[in-house]
């Protein structure tokens, strides 16, 4: 259930162990006769992932094994591999570090402050158990995660307490810093492949065909819109003795052909890196026909997609491996980028975060709701009766009234109808048969067959409810509460016709200073009276 997040945020700022343990009143109870099953239906995929799983698809087309290569990486073979590079390298690298186990002393004070915390004395057979723990904690021999469970089963103490007694009364752990290890994060799936080719040599048959996509990280300065921190490189090698450059090019137009790029440039790249022989290292452009003419900086149609190369002896010798290597890499990002057209890789990795918060019509349409529905299937064969009536006679001349069913519910026998009685009007309004649509982020009640709402019919998106649809549903469901009328006359809003926007919608509307527009005269009536 909804809580409020500055009550909750005061009082664990109180007393967070109270706060802590009475969290499951915000949790709605369970309802035994409630079906809590997942309806199987088709989720949205990221389009990163989505742009992965069709690299993974392409490269096993081509009959590529998978594999998965170290992330973490130990600097000295950043040097075997990068050589008079590495440094430069390493400049880039993420540096793998971790807190000091500390020295705690306990003094008979800290004791007494535990006794304050558990709310319970200590025993010296406790106060022993607190040293033990501690000594095995700063040895190793105990892992952080399981320090706080440790203590509170040693003390037969519920663990939030101990937790608190670890903040009050042991400042040791506030004051640790981080210390750097020899341990990388890798920043090039390069580092990963040398280690996985050199533990592979001597068991596996050449030629080996080998790809992984999964994370490198590079220490930006900052991310822009074509740099992050931590992106996806689709990265292959081929182990033979005979591969060349011309296997690079072939793998390359072979994979990304499978993407809709048609034709292919290869243009040898200036940066020449030293874990790669001289004059191998080539960057590969493609020309996929969506992009030509399109508002992006690939308007020309060609876009730099990937880069290979030969890995280098020198390289290669620090692993034992005696063969050449052939290495494709290409960043799954920026590929998803040039298909989905984006024009910024943090908007498209990270939407979530996106300044301007931008929804589809289709996304809006799924927000907007009846608010009041039956519960019962004799309310929804109600609700169905009153539409179906409303259909039939709805410009009926006034006055007048249509029975539209009769029967039993909720155990009251009850005869439903349309009813107007002043005269010189109609059963219904002019607005009651109103459908809801959704464009261009407006939501509107619109009348069918106008000319006026002919593009909002032709352009935008149904919703799949009427006014009558809401309104029968309202009365259906107020019949079931013994609410025996239900009139709608002018329409000024969704909930004048029982329609109701999803918050998240509403605020998407009103930030875009959207319009929901529901007027119109809608003039309905249905009264149920009770039968013998």
């Amino acid at each position: 259930m909804k809580f409020n997040p500055e009550q909750v945020k005061l009082e664990t700022r109180e007393d967070f162990d109270k706060a802590w343990s009475q969290c499951a009143k915000y949790l709605t109870p369970v309802d035994e006769g409630k079906d809590y099953s997942i309806k199987m239906e088709r989720g949205k995929p990221h389009p990163v992932y989505e742009t992965m799983n069709r690299l993974r698809e392409a490269y096993l087309n081509m009959g590529f094994e998978e594999m998965v290569n170290p992330i973490i990486i130990e600097d000295v073979d950043i040097f075997r591999q990068f050589n008079y590079e590495a440094l430069a390298v390493l400049d880039r690298v993420y540096y793998l570090g971790g807190l000091p186990r500390p020295n705690v002393g306990i003094s008979d004070e800290r004791f007494a402050q535990i006794e304050g915390i558990i709310k319970k004395p200590l025993s010296a057979e406790d106060k022993e158990t607190i040293r033990a723990i501690l000594h095995k904690y700063k040895k190793g021999e105990i892992e952080g995660d399981d320090l706080v469970a440790d203590l509170a089963a040693g003390l037969k103490v519920q663990d939030s307490k101990v937790a608190v007694m670890i903040d009050h009364v042991f400042p040791e752990f506030k004051k640790l810093e981080p210390e750097a290890s020899h341990k990388t994060l890798r920043s090039h799936m390069t580092s990963g492949w040398f280690i996985t080719l050199g533990a592979l040599v001597n068991r596996r048959r050449t030629p080996l065909k080998l790809f992984s996509v999964d994370l490198v990280f590079r220490r930006e300065q900052e991310e822009n819109a074509d740099r992050l921190r931590a992106y996806h490189s689709a990265s292959c090698v081929i182990m033979d003795p005979d591969v060349n450059v011309e296997h690079g090019k072939a793998v390359a137009a072979g994979l990304l052909k499978q993407f809709g790029f048609s034709q292919f440039k290869f243009k040898p790249d200036e940066k020449r890196s030293k874990y790669y022989t001289p004059d191998t290292q080539i960057e590969v452009y493609g020309y996929h026909p969506a992009l030509k003419g399109s508002n992006t900086k690939y308007k020309d149609g060609w876009v730099e997609i990937a880069t290979f190369g030969i890995y280098a002896a020198t390289a290669l010798a620090q692993y034992d491996i005696p063969y050449p290597v052939m290495n494709l890499g290409l960043g799954v990002e920026r590929l998803a980028m040039i298909l989905y057209q984006a024009q910024d890789m943090r908007d498209l990795v990270y939407p979530q975060f996106k300044e301007e918060w931008e929804m589809s019509d289709e996304e809006l349409a799924h927000m907007i709701s009846m608010e009041r529905v039956p519960l019962t299937k004799e309310g929804h064969d109600l609700a169905m009766a009153i539409i179906a009536t409303a259909e039939r006679n709805g410009n009926a001349p006034s006055p007048c009234a249509f029975e539209a069913w009769s029967g039993s519910l909720n155990g009251r026998k009850l005869k439903v109808s349309i009813v107007e009685k002043e005269e010189n009007k109609k059963l219904c309004g002019a607005a009651y048969l109103n459908e809801v649509y959704v464009y261009k982020g407006d939501v509107l009640g619109i009348p069918l067959n106008n000319p006026k709402f002919r593009e909002v019919q032709e352009k935008g998106v149904r919703v799949g409810i009427r006014y009558i649809d809401a309104i029968a549903n309202a009365a259906a469901r107020n019949a079931e509460e013994g609410i025996y009328e239900t009139a709608v006359k002018m329409s000024r809003a969704p909930g004048d016709v029982n329609i109701v926007i999803d918050p998240v919608g509403l605020r998407y509307i009103q930030g875009k200073k959207r319009r929901v527009d529901f007027r119109g005269p809608v003039f309905t009536t249905i009264r149920a009276e009770a039968i013998e």
